[in-house]
């Protein structure tokens, strides 16, 4: 998320937060993903711009909050995209995300099995909404990952 506000030339400390506050409600409401999120941010007095973001990452899957900002879109389209690319980084013999391409990420894409649980609709559907191309996309959100590299446990052993 930093490194996309950093391309939009938005705040990426914002972005930042939003980023790691987004699946808040996940673990204690999985069946009400996105909607207890608005009930447990509002109670800390959280701005109403994060709120909409974060419950705007699900929309068409558990919330009708469309992404209307580019903070939005960007969230809605990399949550999926970023467990995509860690999984393939995790199947690499190196383990890091510092040697990964986009052709590895979408010859994994291309295969149904992997990571079937990665809506890859959603990233589709997100890169159109950003009116960028998908291979675009997956070539920055692997550049901001590979910023996070030893953080995200995605450094590996190269």
């Amino acid at each position: 998320m930093r490194h996309f506000a950093e391309l939009y030339k938005e705040d990426p400390d914002k972005w930042g937060i939003i980023g790691l506050v987004h699946d808040i409600d996940y673990e204690m409401y999985p069946d009400q993903h996105c909607i207890k999120a608005r009930e447990i941010l509002e109670k800390e007095n959280w701005p109403e711009e994060y709120i909409r973001a974060v419950q705007s990452h699900g929309y068409g899957i558990c919330i009708d909050v469309e992404p209307i900002s580019n903070l939005e879109k960007v969230l809605y389209t990399i949550d999926e995209l970023t467990g995509l690319i860690t999984a393939a980084c995790l199947m690499r013999p190196s383990k890091s995300i510092l040697d990964l391409e986009v052709k590895s990420v979408k010859k994994k894409w291309k295969q149904k099995s992997f990571a079937a649980g990665v809506n890859r609709e959603v990233i589709a559907q997100g890169a159109e909404r950003l009116g960028m191309d998908l291979n675009d996309v997956i070539k920055e959100t692997i550049n901001g990952m590979k910023k996070a590299a030893e953080e995200i446990g995605l450094k590996g052993n190269l």
